[in-house]
């Protein structure tokens, strides 16, 4: 156990700031003097923060700390904050470590015993949630979904029997896809897109997503989007998630997603379908 006192360590410590999604006036005045009194600014994209920084006369160095160097920029970090130095991570936009870099960090801080900070601010799920004019108690943030087609459809039953709104990101070439296969799966169900927010483009698309499909099979799909879903009319049991998934899809989920054995994945699929687990192994393994 640790009991972290944040202003009251000794050692050095890491400010997790949040940075403006699109309207530069959202950075706050304390996210502002973090930047200038931190010792180092680790950043997802040097050009984009060195342009905040430019824009609000921030002196202080900025490092490289991105998905694909976070390992030895994390160590490089790491020493840096044992040393009693102040490290302020930032994303390229919005709240470091929501789909964006930073978590590992984190945890290697923690497991140092070195105060992590948060400064509250941005977030670009929170901002298209409150005004998308659907619930807003319970939510379930999932984030960006897989690429993959079939694995997009694997998330989505899932999604399904959430008891709740669900907020996703979703890239403009994409889009198009993902609204097929959520009506599929989800129903047409309501749902709201969020484009551009805070910007000057700042646009909400509100209906079911028939609707909204339609609409982007026939307008030029642009900026990056935070989609928010009703919660379905009639949702299924818990247990009955699985219904849009044949037995060996159901079989690879356990495995693929919950790490599972292929032996204990085959017993669970069984369980959860109310058949022998013969059957279960026959199609999985004749499949395979």
């Amino acid at each position: 156990m640790w009991q972290q006192k944040s202003y009251k360590e000794d050692k050095g410590a890491l400010y997790l700031i949040p940075t403006p999604i699109g309207n530069l006036e959202d950075m706050s005045f304390r996210a502002v003097r973090m930047l200038k009194e931190a010792n180092i600014i680790a950043a997802e994209d040097t050009r984009n923060t060195k342009k905040l920084c430019n824009y609000f006369d921030i002196p202080t160095s900025i490092v490289s700390y991105h998905e694909h160097n976070k390992e030895t920029s994390g160590r490089k970090l790491l020493e840096e904050l044992e040393g009693g130095k102040t490290v302020a991570l930032v994303s390229d936009a919005g709240m470091p470590t929501i789909a964006d870099p930073g978590y590992e960090l984190v945890v290697a801080a923690v497991e140092k015993k070195i105060a992590v900070i948060p400064l509250p601010g941005a977030n670009a799920a929170l901002t298209a949630l409150i005004a998308s004019g659907l619930p807003t108690h319970p939510f379930f943030f999932y984030g960006f979904l897989n690429r993959q087609k079939k694995e997009k459809k694997k998330e989505l039953t899932f999604l399904k029997g959430i008891q709740g709104t669900i907020l996703l990101y979703e890239s403009p070439h994409r889009l198009k896809e993902t609204l097929t296969i959520m009506y599929d799966i989800l129903g047409n169900r309501n749902i709201c897109l969020c484009r551009e927010l805070t910007k000057i483009y700042e646009e909400f698309i509100r209906g079911t997503i028939e609707e909204v499909l339609e609409w982007a099979e026939k307008e030029e799909v642009r900026g990056e989007f935070c989609i928010v879903i009703e919660k379905g009319d009639q949702i299924k049991s818990e247990e009955e998630w699985w219904k849009g998934l044949g037995v060996v899809e159901h079989v690879q989920f356990y495995i693929e997603e919950k790490g599972f054995i292929a032996k204990e994945a085959i017993k669970k699929t069984a369980v959860d379908r109310g058949i022998q687990k013969r059957e279960v192994y026959q199609q999985y393994h004749i499949n395979d």
